[in-house]
């Protein structure tokens, strides 16, 4: 983000009262402790904030100081139309396409208030008239700690904000194991620790807190883990019906896609799983190494995200999905025996 740009941004909220803040569809960790620091952190300054997510987010989050206040667009778009209509300022985080944002894409789309997107997907749309966008950080939670950085107001972090922040750069590097984990980020974990961010108790109401049928779907998922080791590639399957069976709530299934990169030699995971509401298959991509599922789930599934951490989606069945994963996979045998 250039100065001239900080400039601008300090001068808008000099001024601005009304603030909304966006992000993304199916929000994570990420996400939801991104938009949450930055609630706090401009509450603090005076604002009217908003936190607006098109719909609901998992249970493991619903401890983050300050979730409460976070209105579902999907339940609430009576209250939240005027919100976006009247609001002076719009901080989109965690995504940089407008059709990320769902429903909410039409009125995002006609408001008149200044927008300021802070990301670190690659290829963003020319939607905002700020953008700080950068691949190279671990999260958007790493960037909302520099973008108040870049206003110079660290001293203002408190241990909210800290926590926040902490839990969305912890979720979106697999607790610092990714290769998007800098030594910049562990100086800004330390950072936020010293500001207050108990990091043994995030860690456990993320990872060590499961209900019993989160466990059950999770030893379901670990039967249906299918192995190509020619390939070095493991990949899970979950229907609508086992889905069901195990009580699924949205959010349980997080991480499950990482017990296949979990096994010897294996360097690209996937999990499919059956949306039959929404009438989709979810996809997850994760990969070691210099696969690239970024460019793999873009050219085959409709997603995209990072080089080794991206999502996806199909429009036929869960075993016509597999069928395709496993016709196309042969195409990358080179990049995959390296």
């Amino acid at each position: 983000m250039i100065e001239q740009s900080i400039l601008e941004i300090t001068s808008d909220l000099s001024k601005a009262n009304n603030i909304v803040i966006v992000p993304h569809k199916g929000p994570d960790g990420d996400a939801i402790g991104s938009s949450l620091g930055l609630y706090h952190f401009l509450k603090g300054k005076g604002h009217h904030v908003s936190v607006i997510a098109p719909n609901d987010y998992p249970d493991f989050l619903k401890w983050l100081p300050g979730q409460e206040d976070i209105l579902i667009y999907e339940k609430d778009y009576m209250i939240c139309r005027p919100l976006i209509t009247n609001a002076d300022i719009i901080f989109t985080l965690d995504f940089n396409d407008l059709h990320r944002s769902g429903d909410m894409q039409e009125p995002l789309s006609e408001a008149n208030a200044t927008f300021i997107m802070i990301d670190h997907h690659p290829d963003p749309a020319e939607y905002a008239d700020h953008i700080y966008s950068d691949v190279t950080m671990s999260s958007t939670c790493q960037m909302v700690y520099q973008f108040i950085k870049k206003l110079r107001s660290v001293k203002n972090i408190t241990p909210e904000i800290a926590t926040c922040l902490y839990t969305g750069i912890m979720t979106d590097t697999g607790s610092f194991r990714f290769r998007s984990t800098s030594s910049e980020t562990h100086r800004v974990i330390a950072d936020l620790i010293d500001k207050g961010a108990d990091n043994a108790m995030i860690h456990q109401q993320i990872y060590d807190t499961s209900s019993e049928s989160r466990l059950k779907l999770l030893g379901t998922a670990l039967q249906n883990l299918r192995v190509n080791k020619e390939l070095r590639t493991a990949y899970i399957t979950l229907s609508q019906e086992e889905l069901d069976k195990n009580n699924f709530k949205k959010g349980d299934t997080e991480g499950f896609v990482n017990y296949g990169l979990s096994l010897e030699g294996i360097i690209f995971a996937a999990i499919f799983i059956e949306h039959k509401v929404d009438g989709i298959i979810k996809i997850s991509f994760r990969s070691i190494g210099d696969f690239n599922v970024n460019e793999f789930a873009r050219a085959h599934f409709h997603g995209g995200g990072h080089v080794n951490a991206a999502g996806g989606k199909s429009d036929v069945s869960l075993e016509n999905t597999i069928i395709k994963f496993n016709t196309v996979l042969p195409e990358y045998k080179e990049k995959l025996s390296l």
